[in-house]
């Protein structure tokens, strides 16, 4: 099983930025289409952008023209660049193939933004 492990969460300020990462242990990284999934406290799991083999980019709304999703397949990393944040963009991130879900899940990044 293709494990995942996710870094560069913390603790911002609204309106700060962070990067996130995620290294795969999968040979085929470069073909999979990755994506980028959050979970709020008391919320479900939700999709927030995804990047294809051909580094195509889609992002959920609520995200769009603030995050940028990308990827470094030499290293089997995906990354995602989070710029304007806001409170309600506080959860646990976590990685993994999209849209089925084929990679074990990671122990995900915590993302607080609060003043």
């Amino acid at each position: 099983q293709v494990q995942v492990v996710e870094s560069g969460g913390g603790l911002v300020q609204p309106g700060g930025s962070l990067t996130l990462s995620c290294a795969a242990s999968s040979s085929s990284f470069s073909v999979r289409w990755m994506g980028w999934y959050r979970q709020a406290p008391g919320k479900q799991r939700e999709w927030i952008a995804h990047i294809t083999s051909a580094a195509r980019t889609t992002y959920v709304d609520s995200v769009k023209g603030r995050f940028t999703i990308s990827r470094d397949n030499a290293k089997n990393t995906v990354y995602l660049q989070m710029n304007s944040l806001k409170p309600e963009d506080t959860a646990v991130y976590y990685c993994n193939t999209y849209p089925q879900r084929f990679f074990s899940w990671g122990q995900g990044t915590q993302v607080t933004v609060s003043s």
